[in-house]
């Protein structure tokens, strides 16, 4: 039986683990990408928008869990940059509705393609069996933001 301080221990790492890997990933996508295009919250959100849209801003703020006034600031931020754009909700005319543009969906794609590359060209360097671990950890990573979602 794992102990519960042995738990705690393993979340500790794992937390700092996962933060280094995504600042680190951010960081080469950025560099390869000339400039610092976006923040990490407003890539974030642009993401987020890609995946799950045309959505509210409403629907934006419950799904990145910030209020609807970052929200609706992150929003004309996007907008400023003209990575989405804002039309008329056709089923309610006072709502809009955001959706990523052609451009925002190609920064997207740029991005995944050198976090993808980055972290393809480190995982080379280990013998397979480690990254069979590795893949097992994300489907359980998966699974545990999977199960939080229907909680």
């Amino acid at each position: 039986m794992v102990t519960s301080f042995a738990v705690t221990e393993v979340a500790s790492h794992l937390r700092l683990a996962i933060a280094r890997a995504a600042r680190r990933l951010r960081q080469d996508a950025f560099e390869a990408e000339g400039r610092r295009v976006l923040s990490p919250t407003l890539t974030a959100a642009l993401a987020t928008i890609e995946l799950h849209g045309p959505l509210t801003p409403s629907e934006l703020a419950e799904r990145e869990r910030v209020k609807r006034p970052t929200a609706t600031r992150t929003i004309a931020s996007l907008e400023r940059h003209e990575l989405v754009t804002r039309t008329p909700d056709p089923s309610d005319g006072r709502a809009l509705l955001v959706a990523t543009t052609a451009a925002g969906r190609a920064l997207l794609r740029r991005l995944r393609t050198r976090k993808n590359a980055y972290l393809a060209r480190r995982l080379r360097d280990l013998d397979p069996e480690e990254v069979a671990t590795l893949e097992r950890a994300a489907e359980i990573l998966e699974r545990l933001l999977d199960e939080e979602k229907r909680t």
